[in-house]
């Protein structure tokens, strides 16, 4: 199985910029899915970003136009770069990879990483 970990979080003022990493323990080359999620105090968690195995990526909407996933599979590493951050996109931030093979098909999750942004 395949162990996720997350580092970059931080406080951060309103309109700064983070970039969080997920290192994983094995080749993410083609087999995984990776994706960022949140969940903020009080509320359920979200999708944030994901990106396949090919790079193709999605966005929720209220990232769009701030914040950028990428991976590099040499380095079992997904980024998601986040710019111009807003007081609301306070959470802890997970990384989850989704196996899309057998066996052992199926989502692993990060620890996760706190991020607060405050003045």
């Amino acid at each position: 199985q395949v162990q996720l970990v997350e580092s970059g979080g931080g406080l951060v003022q309103p309109g700064g910029s983070l970039r969080l990493s997920c290192v994983a323990s094995r080749n993410i080359a083609t087999v995984y899915d990776m994706s960022w999620y949140r969940r903020a105090p009080g509320k359920q968690r979200e999708l944030v970003a994901g990106i396949s195995s090919l790079g193709s990526t999605n966005y929720a909407d209220f990232v769009k136009g701030r914040f950028t996933i990428s991976r590099d599979n040499d380095k079992n590493t997904v980024y998601l770069q986040m710019n111009n951050l807003k007081p609301e996109d306070t959470a802890v931030y997970y990384c989850k990879a989704y196996k899309l093979t057998v066996p052992n098909r199926g989502d692993y999750w990060g620890q996760g990483t706190q991020v607060t942004v405050s003045s």
